[in-house]
């Protein structure tokens, strides 16, 4: 911690007298040393109060009233920071209602309904809605984006959430279905994206044809080294090395021998096509052949293999997939907390607050802030994007 230049609150340390028993004056101290204390000061809610005044017209006899800021409707009610702070302390830091409740009435001696809290998210979500189609806009323009799905509980019953992702820009949508029926949805944006999709090989993603395929080459290690923990594919600690080699190969060095690599890849899964079980027709069940887990991954290389290899000669496209896990991973920590939304809208609530606040992290943003002025109907994207 360091100390600041404009404190809030300066205390001046003096003596009063020395050991001599002289007295000392103003103009014999000099600064000695400096200290400061970083601490909180005792919370409170501040109160405005809204004194509506009205007058007749001495002319025509009309009456007028004074008219409040917009937003002021009530009585009594909470203002835009209590909104802002009630729904960053539950979707971003996953905080129950019944605990913020409880964190209301320890803090500030108010207590606040859930209705208060569901409202105030509700109220969010709307004001979002701009600003989410320009979060969309700039995923899908941009010239790699990633994408990845995790099952979420909704009333009890399993459901997805998906996201579409870049460095400065998160969306996630909920929706019944992990495949197809979620990715041609129109919550989705997979059939606006021009460039590349960074995916886990989902077989669904492949359906598109409007992008170019790369697959996450974490993924790929991950299955490869339960492989080799099995003891029972030796091909995949062979294509684990390769694939090693080849990411910490110069971008340079990669393009010159891309012939060999991509020759060097139809070798190793040559072997490990000879060396799995062949697909196997189950006795007096129909469908598709039972396949074990190192058939399923040989074949898969095998049928993508430019996206396995997008990394290796594309310099924009990364080696991982990762950007994406991390964006979905707060909403796998509010499973943990929560167990299973409410409902669909709630977790569609959450769905664009959390996005939004996830964009706004990425672009070194004031979260607590950034929700103020969203409830003010404007935040940061909007006054970039020239959204109203």
């Amino acid at each position: 911690m360091h100390q600041i230049t404009h404190p809030d609150k300066i205390v001046k340390c003096i003596p009063d007298i020395c050991s001599c028993g002289h007295e000392f004056h103003q103009s014999e101290f000099t600064l000695a040393e400096k200290r400061q204390v970083f601490d909180l000061p005792q919370p409170k809610l501040e109160v405005t109060k809204y004194q509506i005044h009205k007058a007749s017209c001495p002319v025509c006899g009309l009456i007028n009233k004074g008219i409040v800021p917009q937003g002021v409707n009530a009585p009594s009610q909470y203002g835009n920071g209590v909104k802002s702070y009630v729904v960053m302390l539950n979707v971003h830091y996953k905080i129950p209602y019944k605990k913020i409740q409880l964190l209301f009435t320890d803090l500030f001696g108010y207590p606040i309904n859930e209705s208060t809290i569901f409202s105030a998210a509700k109220k969010c979500y709307n004001k979002l809605w701009n600003t989410e189609q320009s979060i969309k806009s700039k995923i899908s323009s941009n010239d790699v984006a990633r994408a990845d799905e995790t099952g979420i509980r909704i009333e009890g019953k399993l459901q997805w959430l998906h996201t579409a992702s870049t460095p400065f820009f998160t969306y996630l949508f909920v929706h019944p279905n992990r495949g197809k029926l979620a990715l041609e949805s129109d919550k989705s944006i997979l059939n606006r994206i021009k460039g590349w999709l960074v995916h886990d090989s989902w077989s669904s993603y492949f359906s598109f044809k409007n992008y170019k395929h790369a697959m996450c080459g974490a993924h790929i290690l991950r299955e490869l080294q339960g492989l080799v923990d099995t003891e029972q594919s030796k091909w995949a600690k062979t294509f684990k090395a390769f694939l090693m080699n080849v990411f910490e190969m110069p971008f340079g060095e990669r393009v010159k021998q891309k012939q060999i690599i991509e020759n060097r890849l139809k070798l190793i899964c040559k072997i490990g096509e000879q060396i799995e079980p062949p697909p196997l027709k189950t006795s007096g069940k129909r469908g598709r052949y039972k396949r074990t887990k190192g058939r399923n991954l040989v074949e898969r290389l095998i049928k993508y293999q430019d996206a396995v290899l997008a990394f290796a000669f594309n310099e924009q496209v990364p080696f991982t997939n990762n950007l994406a896990e991390r964006d979905k991973r707060p909403t796998k920590l509010k499973q943990k907390i929560s167990n299973s939304f409410r409902s669909f809208k709630g977790a569609e609530f959450y769905a664009r607050i959390e996005g939004f606040i996830s964009t706004a992290r990425k672009n070194n943003k004031n979260i607590f802030n950034e929700l103020f002025t969203t409830f003010d109907g404007h935040n940061f994207i909007t006054e970039i994007s020239g959204a109203k």
